[in-house]
């Protein structure tokens, strides 16, 4: 649904809301949020250049680690990162402590999170991570924490402000760290030439996924389920060919199997108002459609879709280099593929 809703303006009863005070706290929160956010343009520097380099040679993956809400923070990042084609993957720290520390190898680069730079469970193991020669990435709001200190490069994601009017909750700091992750996601993303069919086959269950990766070799019908005639046929020969696969039309062929044309519903519609047509003994090359449109089984499905909605038909013949009928798709393989 593409129509624009119309705010619901609703009262508030409660005695303890006030709408005004309600308003302004929403609005300080973006507002700040906001100046966060721009803050970091200022930040894409020697550094951020470096850690992307660092990933992007990466031999193995990406592991980002944070706690706490730095840690659903990097569970994203982690998340991103795999999808838009930088292996990648999240690891607790606490967990680590008890055996994940095994997940890391000499072949991958850690990400680590943490606004205060001074996360006890991420010093813990971080110096047992250096001792491996892993690269270290710290994202931090401190350079001169710890964590900053003990890292091959720092990203800087510190705030002014929390958007917290107790100045406790992290919220802003948050912010600002998802949008990092997100910029060497992206940044790494065009660096790798990565395509809208490479984050398809990240998310085969998507509707991308489903846009980009299925072909009409995948769901159409083949063998005895294709209604194939030849061109000696009568129109009543079709008509029972055509009720046998419940497609909608039959494909008619000449003596050497090439494909002549095509009889659909449509056409015997038309026969069935003409009043000179004998249906028992007419030859249905006489009603058939010429030259019919059709489509190679490697192709996609949505490009099946195009092609019935950009010619108002619901089904099309599959053919191979040779002009033969290999398979046959309807409206609805389409719509049971989930592609339309």
């Amino acid at each position: 649904m593409n129509a624009q809703l119309n705010p619901v303006t609703l009262a508030l009863t409660n005695p303890l809301l006030d709408e005004s005070t309600i308003r302004n706290s929403a609005m300080t929160v973006i507002v700040t949020e906001a100046r966060a956010i721009e803050a970091l343009q200022r930040r894409v520097n020697g550094s951020f250049l470096h850690a992307c380099q660092l990933m992007f040679e990466c031999q193995g993956r990406v592991v980002v680690i944070g706690i706490g809400k730095s840690g659903h923070i990097a569970r994203k990042i982690a998340a991103t990162l795999a999808s838009t084609g930088t292996p990648a993957f999240f690891v607790h720290p606490a967990e680590a402590s008890h055996g994940d520390l095994g997940m890391i190898t000499q072949k991958d680069v850690v990400l680590s999170l943490s606004n205060s730079g001074e996360t006890d469970e991420l010093l813990t193991i971080l110096p047992l991570i250096k001792r491996q020669n892993v690269p270290l990435i710290a994202m931090t709001g401190n350079e001169f924490s710890s964590l900053a200190k003990l890292a091959d490069v720092h990203l800087d994601v510190s705030v002014s402000e929390e958007a917290c009017p107790l100045g406790l909750a992290p919220t802003a700091s948050t912010t600002a760290a998802l949008v990092m992750g997100d910029a060497l996601a992206i940044a790494l993303l065009e660096a790798r030439g990565f395509t809208s069919e490479d984050f398809a086959r990240s998310h085969p269950a998507g509707t991308l996924g489903r846009r980009l990766l299925v072909r009409i070799s995948d769901i159409m019908h083949s063998g005895t389920q294709v209604p194939v005639v030849d061109q000696h046929a009568s129109l009543t020969s079709a008509l029972v060919e055509m009720t046998r696969t419940g497609l909608g039309m039959t494909a008619v062929t000449n003596d050497t199997g090439e494909l002549l044309g095509v009889f659909t519903d449509g056409d015997l519609r038309r026969a069935v108002d003409d009043d000179d047509i004998d249906l028992r003994d007419t030859p249905v090359v006489r009603l058939m459609t010429s030259n019919p449109k059709t489509i190679t089984a490697d192709k996609l499905a949505v490009e099946a879709a195009q092609v019935m909605e950009a010619h108002k038909i619901h089904a099309l013949l599959v053919v191979n280099e040779e002009n033969r009928v290999v398979g046959a798709l309807n409206i609805h393989d389409l719509l049971r593929a989930r592609v339309v």
